[in-house]
């Protein structure tokens, strides 16, 4: 078959992988520029070098047998390594939190900044809408593996109880505040973490393989990322900067680059399946919000639906 994939994150990625792997032809669509998804790092030129920051997910872990195969392979080749200051079993990605996903996205045919607007049925073949206009290529099935939210709507027309399940399982936001410095924090932390206002705090330069200035990723908690959802990025930097000196109990440095970005849909919810496929129509769905959140359930999500359209 031909299947298209919406979403090239580590979701579609793996189902990809999976069906490749058994004769089929994977199209991958995603609106993003690049790869990373919610493993994205953003790279930024200062005075004192570049810097990345991973202000997607912060490590990830591996405790499905299958998975810990793949994460295995990905530290054979440079692209994944253990980081001791999160956790005994917590991964990173190397040099940056997207080389995994970097690397398995470069051996598929993916299309970037190609933002999917709906789903058009043409006999027994799907087609997709982008930007109010219809792609030629026709589809023998079509895969959604995107966030729940952006599932639900290109779903609507077609599996009304995905939608319906879509539309439930929400997830959370989050504010991420991406710090770097000329002159090193004055602190031997690596990370703080379940502050009421910070959920999760990192020195992103102290993983593995980062190169550049002292660097560090702060994130919100859940409830105040939904509080202050509409504050200006202004707003935010301000106020994490002043409550992330506050939990150090020291003044901070200027720093070299202070930015926040908003995830809209950050954490996800949970269902009790791994995935979602109606043969007939031959549309499914996976991504982490069928399993729970973690990257780890992205990747098992992914091989399930797999799984589902293979038998």
């Amino acid at each position: 078959m031909k299947i298209a994939i919406v979403g090239s994150g580590l979701s579609g990625l793996a189902c990809a992988d999976h069906l490749v792997a058994a004769g089929h032809q994977a199209c991958l669509f995603d609106k993003a520029r690049g790869p990373g998804g919610r493993m994205s790092t953003r790279r930024a030129d200062t005075a004192v070098g570049q810097v990345s920051l991973d202000h997607g997910a912060q490590y990830f872990t591996a405790r499905d047998p299958a998975f810990q195969t793949v994460v295995k392979q990905w530290q054979e080749s440079g692209t994944a390594a253990l980081w001791a200051a999160a956790g005994p079993d917590a991964w990173v990605g190397v040099p940056a939190m997207n080389a995994p996903i970097k690397a398995l996205a470069a051996r598929h045919d993916v299309a970037w900044s190609m933002r999917i607007d709906g789903l058009v049925k043409q006999g027994d073949s799907w087609q997709l809408a982008s930007e109010e206009h219809i792609i030629e290529a026709l589809f023998d099935a079509v895969i959604l593996a995107i966030p729940a939210e952006q599932a639900a709507s290109l779903l609507e027309p077609w599996e009304h109880d995905f939608q319906a399940l879509a539309e439930k399982t929400v997830s959370a936001p989050c504010w991420t505040l991406m710090l770097a410095y000329a002159n090193p924090v004055n602190t031997s932390r690596a990370t703080l973490r379940d502050d009421i206002v910070i959920g999760w705090a990192a020195r992103n330069s102290d993983k593995p393989g980062r190169t550049g200035p002292d660097s560090w990723v702060i994130q919100a908690s859940p409830d105040w990322s939904i509080e202050h959802l509409e504050d200006s990025p202004q707003q935010i930097v301000a106020a994490l900067s002043d409550r992330f000196s506050e939990l150090l109990g020291i003044t901070l440095p200027d720093p070299l680059i202070a930015s926040a970005h908003r995830w809209r849909y950050a954490r996800s919810g949970k269902t009790d399946h791994s995935a979602l496929y109606n043969g007939d129509l031959k549309i499914g769905v996976c991504g982490d919000w069928l399993i729970g959140p973690r990257v780890e359930c992205a990747w098992q999500s992914g091989t399930a639906l797999a799984k589902m359209v293979l038998a």
